[in-house]
């Protein structure tokens, strides 16, 4: 009875592993995983997009952790250039409005421009 078991067990391995080798070659390549949310292409990424995205989960793909701490990173990032190019533009535009708003300053050569009078006795 014991020999017939394990003549049993034996051929369900053995059922199996043709089942899953197929004609008995090598294991095929797995489908790449996808992400389901994908990103916009239309427009730059925001913080929102990166703190929305997840990546699939498989087997052979990363560590979840891992991804979720470097996307934290990168979304932390983005976040802190956007601010700054903000930033950036908004004192470039106050000098602009200052520039357009003295044309006649500009265009004079400075040993020709006349500083204010101080008046001190008013």
């Amino acid at each position: 009875m014991f020999w017939f078991m394990l003549i049993a067990l034996v051929a369900v391995v053995a059922a199996v592993a043709l089942a899953v080798l197929g004609d008995g070659g090598p294991l095929r390549d797995a489908d790449p995983d996808r992400i389901d949310d994908r990103l916009p292409a239309d427009r730059p990424l925001v913080r929102g997009d990166i703190d929305g995205l997840r990546l699939p989960v498989a087997v052979r793909g990363y560590r979840m952790l891992d991804a979720d701490e470097v996307l934290d990173r990168l979304a932390a990032e983005l976040a802190e250039r956007d601010a700054r190019i903000a930033d950036l533009e908004s004192a470039l535009a106050g000098a602009q409005a200052t520039a357009l708003a003295t044309p006649a300053l500009l265009d004079t050569p400075p040993s020709l421009r006349k500083e204010p009078e101080d008046h001190p006795h008013d």
